[in-house]
């Protein structure tokens, strides 16, 4: 048993979906591993980060485990994460492993702990590639069962988790994404900079995040054609592109809006800060969420936020959002006009928003991921 008064517990994290490509892949999974293995050895822990040969740039405070094998392709991976992780685990001495996202090692010499995002593949399944899908589910559900404890990004995902996958909710806790630094209210002077510099208009409705078909997009363009907006207001979906995403840009195409919908593609990190202070409303109503993270980088910006009424949405949005029906068009084009031209609405949202945001950090996030470790490493199974 592990006496963590002794020394730091030493965690091996499976950070081969570590990304430093300009694609979905550098979206959610990518920003909590990262962030993670920033700040758990500021939390007292002593980390080693399995990473794979096109794993991204990683912090330095921690040890990188490369391996040959060429995870970047999930095959790979899948096999790496089964076959080879626990003679990986056995070699650097772990007391602890941790898997990410979704999935640990279903034999490993110590403990493991892994994370549930969310239950889409589940909820939605027909969202989904058949090959993704089938992985998922079976080995999220194999893994969550062979875990010594399970996290859950939001108290909905820790609820799904317990009626989908059957777990003991004893075995669960909740841990919140944090919010990094960076997203922050910018002075006007460097927000125009950024908008002249991106040829953007002075208008403009945003959505962060891949395009795919849970994000709920068609309906979106579909509400923003109905929301009375003006000619010179345009709508920008900020993202790199998913799977079955082609009904998207047929919708833009077929209402006419190819010059007011905007494309940009994966915006970087660094850059969203200034996406979002320079948008005029940022909307995200999407079907199903473990947590909804865009929704509080933009409420850390002052950005005013409309977003979905379901899944764990409420829960990462507070009293800071303006919620709405993600399956009625209709509610989404009421909600998109008083964000534009409320403007009692819009700076009620704003301080709510910049209040709640403020409840997030990474810190408190490695923090409480911590106490789940000493949990795993002393507790029962």
């Amino acid at each position: 048993m592990h006496d963590s008064r002794q020394r730091p517990i030493h965690v091996a994290i499976n950070a081969h979906l570590l990304s430093g490509d300009p694609s979905y892949r550098s979206a959610g999974v990518h920003q909590y591993i990262y962030h993670l293995l920033t700040y758990l050895p500021q939390a007292g822990c002593r980390v080693t980060a399995f990473l794979g040969p096109r794993s991204g740039e990683f912090p330095p405070a921690l040890r990188a485990v490369r391996t040959r094998w060429p995870t970047h392709r999930p095959a790979a991976r899948i096999l790496w994460e089964q076959l080879a992780q626990g003679r990986a685990l056995q070699a650097a001495g772990a007391d602890l492993a941790h898997g990410p996202v979704f999935v640990g090692p279903l034999v490993a010499p110590c403990p493991v702990v892994v994370t549930v995002h969310d239950l889409s593949f589940l909820r939605y399944p027909y969202l989904f590639r058949p090959a993704n899908r089938f992985y998922l589910r079976l080995f999220t559900r194999l893994s969550v069962r062979r875990a010594r404890r399970v996290i859950a990004v939001s108290a909905h995902t820790a609820e799904e988790t317990v009626r989908l996958l059957g777990i003991a909710r004893e075995k669960i806790r909740v841990v919140y994404h944090g919010v990094d630094p960076i997203f922050r209210p910018l002075s006007a002077e460097e927000v125009a900079a950024f908008r002249a510099r991106q040829g953007l208009p002075d208008r403009f409705v945003l959505f962060v995040g891949t395009l795919e078909p849970r994000k709920n997009l068609v309906r979106l363009v579909e509400a923003f054609a109905r929301s009375g907006a003006d000619a010179d207001t345009a709508l920008v979906l900020a993202g790199a592109r998913g799977w079955y995403d082609d009904e998207i840009f047929a919708t833009v195409e077929r209402r006419g809006l190819s010059s007011r919908v905007h494309f940009p593609g994966y915006v970087p990190n660094d850059e969203l800060p200034f996406w979002y202070n320079a948008a005029r409303a940022f909307a995200y109503p999407s079907l199903y969420e473990g947590f909804g993270l865009p929704v509080l980088e933009a409420q850390a910006c002052g950005t005013p936020v409309l977003t979905s009424s379901v899944s764990a949405l409420p829960e990462a949005a507070g009293d800071g959002a303006l919620l709405v029906d993600p399956n009625d068009v209709e509610a989404i084009a009421d909600g998109l006009h008083r964000m534009l031209t409320d403007e009692t609405l819009r700076e009620t949202l704003r301080q709510r928003g910049l209040e709640h945001a403020a409840r997030f950090s990474w810190p408190r996030t490695a923090a409480d991921t911590v106490a789940v470790y000493q949990e795993a490493v002393g507790g029962r199974p």
